[in-house]
């Protein structure tokens, strides 16, 4: 009969080496697990403002805390971005001409726009897409906007965008204050991590997003 190799071991020090294994192994699959399939990341500015809070004082954030989102990183590799999901992404460089250091910085936007389309933003900020084949515009629903939200944004109203293929147009929800593709182009799909999947953080938050997966 071959015996246990912490079989020679006082009982005491083999009930901790047995624990000790095992907080190792638990450890070890977490951080596999937050490499490979989901990463928590902080919400740090009111661009996403009422969907996701940061917290005060930064100014037009509404929560005491920041909240705290779990990330897909394995849906990019597996299927397609899809409009409306919310985004984490390495912003590009030209997002530094919104605020020094933001090129290359971790972003959480919503995605809009997809290869090939036109996003129009109308005098009412209501979102209208048109296809590069089609000849008509649809108009986007964004149940997740207030009509206060919408009509302050007038700095961009009127105005229209072309997403290159292989990139994508991102939004904050809190339009009048997000520094978003509007301002600094679409985002390369290489630079997207992936979509947000659940809020867990603080315990009145959590919520799961659905179209994530």
């Amino acid at each position: 009969m071959r015996l246990h190799p912490l079989s020679r071991l006082p009982d005491p020090w083999r009930r901790i080496v047995d624990w000790l294994v095992t907080i190792g192994v638990a450890v070890a699959f977490v951080l596999a697990f937050e490499a490979e399939l989901a990463k928590p990341y902080r919400i740090p500015s009111s661009s996403m403002e009422h969907t996701l809070h940061c917290a005060r004082p930064v100014a037009g954030c509404l929560g005491s805390t920041s909240d705290r989102v779990l990330v897909n990183r394995l849906a990019y590799a597996l299927g397609s971005p899809q409009r409306g999901q919310i985004v984490v992404f390495n912003a590009p460089a030209r997002a530094s001409g919104c605020a020094a250091g933001d090129g290359g910085a971790t972003f959480v936007k919503r995605l809009i726009g997809l290869p090939r389309e036109t996003v129009r933003e109308d005098d009412h900020g209501f979102i209208w897409i048109r296809s590069q084949a089609a000849t008509t515009w649809t108009k986007l629903e964004e149940p997740y906007l207030s009509s206060a939200t919408r009509l302050a944004d007038t700095a961009h109203f009127g105005k229209s965008w072309w997403v290159p293929d292989g990139e994508y147009f991102m939004l904050g929800d809190n339009r009048p204050n997000s520094c978003d593709s509007r301002a600094w182009g679409a985002v390369p799909r290489s630079r997207l991590i992936g979509p947000v999947i659940l809020t867990y953080w603080p315990p009145s938050r959590i919520s799961y997003r659905a179209g994530g997966w």
